[in-house]
């Protein structure tokens, strides 16, 4: 018997069934679960959810006498009532397509909500339950709809990481990114998303690395490089080991650091002996991996990694790799550039124009040596009179507030 109930009605020893609301608007990363926690009912009240729906067959019922919203019979052969959704039809402007400056905030929110929820599905495998991936799908919808609506904004956003979620935020920018490589590669919708999930979980098994080892704040000695390469094989097993994990994922788990000369790992793979999606997740893997700022090294600048990157030979699949700067552009959102009145700004937002023509916020001049009020210049418009001429090093500049001018949100990655 499944009943809608208030949120102030819930007790310990209820079965939660479903949310009534938006998944952005609680704090869980999934439902179906027995009411054990005290906290879990202090985080539901706090929340702006008013209503749950409980599973009378799988736990307490609420005490006679108590009104309640609604009662719905458990019938399988009876389709529930459109009241029992949790989360309301998508209109279609969801995922149409907006700037920059519309999607940051709500990408932000996301990236939050994402995090909390790879780090309680990371800490339940590491206390030996399976990977519940049934959980983590609307986790990789609504990133998803994210990179619909502007690729760059939470892509950019889960580059900005501390020491301590790194790993978590890790693999909530690998899944956007394998969402958009996805997408410019012209997979289906399908694909798309199960390519999205096979980023999400790329990296479960470092849940079965040594703390001191995975968060090492230095170079790692070839017998704790040793023991890293184990997580491939190590996420593997976890995912075997839960049910509804789907190839693709499997796939991707233990193949993304494999390299198209074989000289990757576990299994030394080379060339078409591995997969396209294992491919996908190698390039996106390791831009983030390398864009991101670590405890012995502060990550590189993207537009600066893409051509390093570039440059590894037999590294990556090179038709994968292309398609992969294609979705991030030339200049990704984040990178710093020289323009050619002598001026510097910092990329917002690519052009549907051109790769080499996207939206820069000029802040400085070095003509003056002084900051400048700043200003938004569209170099894809026909009356632009300025073009990139280099990119520029943020080191060398340090301007402390760069993260804040791209994303236009306040004290952002400090």
């Amino acid at each position: 018997m499944l009943k809608r109930i208030h949120v102030d009605q819930l007790q310990l020893g209820m079965h939660l069934k479903e949310f009534c609301g938006s998944w952005m608007d609680h704090p869980f990363w999934r439902t179906g679960f027995v009411l054990k926690d005290p906290n879990d009912i202090a985080l539901i009240l706090a929340s702006s959810i008013k209503e749950v729906m409980i599973d009378c067959s799988l736990g307490l019922d609420v005490p006679v006498g108590v009104d309640m919203v609604s009662e719905v019979e458990s019938n399988p052969a009876q389709p529930e009532p459109v009241a029992v959704a949790v989360t309301p039809p998508k209109l279609p402007q969801d995922t149409a397509p907006v700037a920059a400056s519309q999607e940051v905030e709500r990408a932000a929110r996301i990236c939050l909500q994402a995090k909390a929820a790879v780090v309680s599905m990371f800490e339940e495998v590491r206390m030996g339950k399976a990977v519940d991936v049934g959980g983590a799908r609307q986790l990789v919808e609504d990133i998803s709809d994210s990179v619909s609506r502007n690729p760059g904004a939470i892509i950019s956003l889960a580059r900005l990481k501390t020491a301590d979620d790194y790993t978590y935020l890790h693999s909530v920018a690998v899944c956007a990114m394998m969402v958009a490589l996805a997408k410019q590669l012209g997979l289906d919708e399908a694909q798309t998303r199960l390519c999205g999930m096979a980023g999400l979980l790329h990296d479960m098994g470092k849940v079965a690395m040594p703390t001191d080892v995975l968060n090492k704040p230095g170079k790692l000695t070839d017998a704790e490089f040793d023991i890293m390469r184990t997580h491939p094989t190590e996420g593997y097993k976890m995912l075997a080991a839960s049910s509804g994990v789907d190839a693709i994922s499997m796939d991707v788990v233990l193949h993304h650091h494999e390299k198209m000369d074989g000289s990757g790992y576990p299994e030394k793979l080379k060339g078409d002996e591995i997969s396209l999606h294992a491919k996908m997740a190698a390039v996106c893997d390791v831009y983030d991996a390398i864009t991101s700022n670590r405890p012995y090294k502060s990550g590189w600048d993207p537009a600066e990694s893409l051509r390093r990157m570039a440059e590894w030979k037999g590294h990556f699949d090179p038709k994968v790799f292309q398609a992969f700067v294609k979705s991030m552009g030339i200049y990704p959102v984040g990178s710093l550039v020289r323009l050619k009145s002598g001026r510097i700004g910092v990329v917002t937002e690519q052009s549907a124009k051109s790769l080499t023509m996207p939206l820069i916020k000029v802040f400085f001049s070095t003509k003056s040596n002084m900051r400048i009020v700043p200003v938004m210049v569209d170099l894809s418009t026909p009356s632009a009179l300025e073009k990139i001429i280099s990119r520029e090093d943020p080191a060398q500049w340090n301007f402390p507030d760069i993260n804040e001018l791209w994303s236009g949100l306040p004290n952002l990655g400090r």
